[in-house]
């Protein structure tokens, strides 16, 4: 399974390279911080696909390892919409949250202790053990009422 600290760093390597379209591999845990930030609005598509091409027809015929999630990065004028993705919760010390804490996050005051708050046009992202909410912004972990593990922020 990937880690979440891969993706963080994909991204912010792509967008400093100033690529057009990024692929990492297929997980759950992948599109669901990619979905999350694609509704925030640091990219314009998702396109489920393989490592040749962003394909949805081909993306149930090949094998899981060649499966990939194909995303379009964003850009305003040259200068690319995100900023900086960083961890928050890393291997050696994972940081979970409950309501309200997450509310002291967001509107404006540290929480738990290290985790400063959430700026303007920022977003931090929440893995919560409800199985029909398993990714969501920290805002909406808020209005659902559920805690979890803050997993990593963007701007």
């Amino acid at each position: 399974m990937p880690l979440p600290h891969d993706l963080c760093s994909h991204l912010q390597n792509a967008f400093r390279a100033r690529h057009a379209k990024v692929l990492v591999p297929h997980s759950t845990q992948n599109l669901g911080i990619l979905s999350i930030l694609l509704r925030a609005g640091f990219l314009t598509s998702l396109t489920r696909g393989t490592t040749v091409e962003p394909s949805p027809a081909r993306f149930n015929e090949v094998k899981d390892s060649d499966k990939r999630i194909w995303a379009e990065l964003k850009y305003r004028g040259d200068k690319p919409v995100m900023n900086s993705m960083e961890l928050v919760s890393m291997p050696s010390r994972r940081v979970f949250m409950d309501v309200g804490e997450i509310r002291r996050m967001c509107t404006g005051r540290r929480a738990a202790g290290r985790v400063s708050p959430l700026g303007m046009g920022e977003v931090a992202i929440v893995q919560t053990n409800h199985p029909e909410y398993e990714w969501v912004e920290a805002r909406e972990a808020l209005q659902l009422k559920l805690g979890g593990e803050v997993v990593c922020r963007a701007k």
